[in-house]
């Protein structure tokens, strides 16, 4: 396997993988909160909804990422970079994603991007679960379990 599509196909994995946990993550406090609304009487409506919000952001950047390591397995199942590329590019043309702009960007700028887009995805959950935890410890009024 060329060392281009071993890239592309490690970012499909990673992205894959980084989609599935994170989403997984972000429905924890969702399942979570309506069971523990009637233990403790949950968390103020505007907590709830602003941890709904940051939880509906990782879903959806999940999604996307999921999307993107199936452009990345696409662009590997072809014999050479700029075959793979095009293909994802015609594809994207071809779903009324993005237009043509003649400038082609490599793996390594689409790699980056997606990336990019993992980070975002991270923080999005991190927000999301510390609001969880701070609605939790104000419903329990700041005391453990017991």
């Amino acid at each position: 396997m060329t060392q281009w599509k071993t890239a592309a196909s490690a970012a499909a994995r990673n992205l894959g993988r980084n989609a599935m946990f994170c989403g997984l993550a972000a429905l924890l406090p969702l399942i979570a909160g309506p069971v523990t609304a009637g233990y403790r009487g949950f968390a103020p409506a505007l907590g709830w909804l602003l941890m709904l919000d940051f939880c509906g952001i990782v879903l959806a950047l999940a999604v996307h990422l999921l999307f993107d390591a199936l452009l990345f397995r696409l662009a590997s199942s072809h014999e050479t970079e700029a075959a793979g590329l095009a293909a994802v590019d015609d594809l994207l043309f071809r779903m009324q994603l993005r237009k043509p702009d003649g400038t082609a960007r490599g793996l390594e700028k689409r790699i980056a991007g997606s990336r990019r887009i993992v980070w975002q995805q991270r923080l999005a959950l991190v927000l999301s679960l510390v609001i969880f935890a701070i609605l939790q410890l104000n419903a329990s009024g700041g005391q453990p379990p017991g």
